[in-house]
């Protein structure tokens, strides 16, 4: 009998008290995502919500219960096979793919249907879908294809690069813009924050054992709804939310999402490409960030997996790509196991079918949600540094930057619309009025100069062209630094023709607003192009950023080489930190 219960197979306990934490996270994170696309498309370009919640919302969705439902399986496997208790993967909308949907895809194309082709509002919606749906037939295939490389860029890439780029987005993405919204209404999102201290991250238990993100978010929620009651916050600007009723709204297959596909959606296959690249690079990552904390997943069914649920949404309506999420290891951390995936793969399909997304989403305010995501991007950064070679720490940090500058450069798009406005017009009209021999055309350099400082345009340039494709960039960097470090020369090198190669289209630095890939060559006519439809082309500089990044890069990647074979012999040996000689 002894014999008999020392060889039964181990029971996964599949749920446990750390699945309501990590529900709460990676729910939220879901929804939050799915409100953004709706309120973006609605309050900026003026999208009918009709279109939004009836045919969008309802496919996006779907794609999220798929993949979650699949990740749950696959942790069901996992511990099956190798007999030991297992965090399953977490999959969600993918943030800057809904972010960039919206302004690289949806909105151009509806506003260029409505006006430049006349439809009227309800057409030009629903043909926006269409293009929304193929655009996301295309990241599919994009990502099915790239999938079979995933482990073959885990064994190449050094753990420096993959996790260091995910350390930047951990850093900036969720943790200092969650600080943005917990100092907004400072009493609440400083008491949820400090609970999340407490539990999460010091492992103490919240008293009555409750758990501990539920706690933060339900308490920040009540001295919000406290606050709101009393008057002490606007009324305006705080409200109420409305509940509008349930709504039955299946997301059925529909052959629609095949109508623009070599169509209108062809326009947008430039975006398409990068963005299907940016989640097949951070699922990578991902699942390398996973076996690092002891849950080996094979790289092929993550990836394939999200590939598919970026096609069954798109052949449902859906607008918004799916990823395996960033926060594994604090997901794991709190103990969570597969349950947390299926119920939120659940909630979030069955919320989306039933219209309860935005009911849900403004019932909870941002500064009681935001100190979760604060504890998901410290944990990443953790990860990055602890489960890299010491040595490579300075690589880690190097990945981090171009994430730095990505958000940056966002940020300044978002608080100063005007500036690449203002710069390029001036520019236009300066340089017209100095073809035309104008004697004004010093004054309009004067004025250039006085209202932006022709430095300050060519920096916000720049910032752009380092900030776009930051997560290629970011691995490139990172894995760079780290076979330099490693004495790997050949390897650094290959590494820095990669970044030229990408560099000359786009693929990383990209000079468009927007990202987009090009053919250098015709970047000028595409600026004229601009200015004639939007009245706005790209700044002068613009123009030489491709063939200048292009050249250094390969410059560098062919001097390091000749640098290593030069240097005395001996060097570069990683020497014992001397003792510190404090003076007496």
């Amino acid at each position: 009998m002894q014999h008999a219960n020392a060889i039964r197979p181990m029971q996964y306990r599949w749920a446990t008290s750390g699945d309501l934490n990590a529900f709460f996270a990676l729910f939220l994170d879901n929804i939050v995502n799915l409100v953004l696309l709706a309120s973006f498309m609605i309050n900026i370009f003026g999208f009918p919500e009709n279109v939004i919640y009836t045919y969008m919302i309802p496919g996006t969705a779907l794609g999220v219960m798929f993949g979650d439902l699949v990740y749950t399986w696959l942790a069901f496997r996992l511990a099956k096979r190798e007999g030991r208790q297992v965090t399953a993967m977490p999959l969600g909308l993918d943030t800057p793919s809904t972010i960039g949907m919206v302004f690289a895809v949806l909105g151009p194309a509806f506003l260029y249907f409505k006006f430049t082709k006349g439809m009227d509002e309800q057409t030009a919606a629903m043909l926006t879908w269409k293009v929304g749906m193929a655009t996301m037939i295309w990241m599919s295939v994009v990502k099915t294809v790239t999938s079979f490389f995933g482990e073959t860029i885990q064994r190449i890439v050094p753990t420096a690069g993959l996790l260091g780029s995910l350390a930047g987005i951990g850093l900036v993405w969720l943790a200092a813009d969650s600080l943005i919204h917990i100092y907004e209404i400072p009493f609440v999102g400083l008491i949820s924050l400090i609970i999340i201290i407490f539990t999460l991250m010091a492992h103490f238990q919240f008293p009555l054992k409750l758990p501990g993100a539920a706690a933060a978010v339900v308490l920040g929620s009540l001295i919000y709804y406290g606050l709101l009651y009393a008057g002490f916050l606007d009324p305006v600007r705080y409200r109420m939310p409305e509940f509008k009723g349930l709504s039955l709204l299946l997301p059925l297959p529909t052959m629609a999402a095949f109508d623009e596909l070599f169509g209108e959606a062809l326009a947008f296959l430039p975006v398409a490409i990068p963005f299907g690249l940016l989640t097949i690079v951070g699922g990578i990552n991902v699942t390398e960030g996973a076996r690092l904390v002891g849950d080996r997943y094979k790289t092929r069914s993550i990836l394939l997996t999200e590939a598919a649920a970026t096609f069954l949404a798109g052949l449902c309506g859906g607008v918004s790509q799916s990823t395996p999420y960033i926060g594994h290891s604090a997901y794991k951390k709190m103990g969570a196991r597969a349950a947390y995936t299926l119920f939120t793969g659940l909630a979030v399909g069955l919320g989306g079918m039933f219209g309860l997304v935005g009911f849900i989403v403004s019932l909870i305010p941002k500064a009681a949600v935001a100190p979760l995501l604060v504890f998901v991007g410290f944990e990443i950064m953790t990860l990055a540094f602890t489960h890299s070679p010491r040595k490579h720490a300075m690589a880690v940090v190097f990945a981090i930057v171009p994430s730095i500058l990505n958000y940056g450069y966002i940020k300044l798009k978002l608080l100063l619309p005007g500036v690449a406005m203002t710069v390029s017009r001036l520019t236009a009209e300066m340089q017209g009025a100095v073809a035309e021999g104008h004697v004004a055309a010093q004054g309009w350099i004067t004025t250039l100069e006085r209202i932006i400082p022709a430095t300050v345009a060519e920096e916000y340039v720049l910032l752009g062209a380092l900030g776009q494709g930051f997560i290629l960039t970011a691995m490139i960097w990172g894995a760079c630094v780290a076979f330099v470090l490693d004495g790997r020369i050949w390897q650094a090198a290959v590494s820095l023709g990669i970044a030229a190669l990408f560099s000359f289209f786009g693929l990383i630095h990209s000079v468009m607003p927007n990202g987009d890939l090009y053919w250098p060559f015709h970047l000028a006519e595409i600026s004229a192009t601009m200015v004639k439809e939007t009245g706005v082309g790209l700044h002068e500089r613009a123009l030489h950023i491709p063939f200048e990044l292009t050249a250094a890069y390969l410059l560098i990647a062919l001097s390091l080489p000749l640098m290593y074979f030069l240097k005395p012999r001996g060097s570069g040996q990683m020497d014992e930190e001397p003792a510190v000689v404090v003076p007496e």
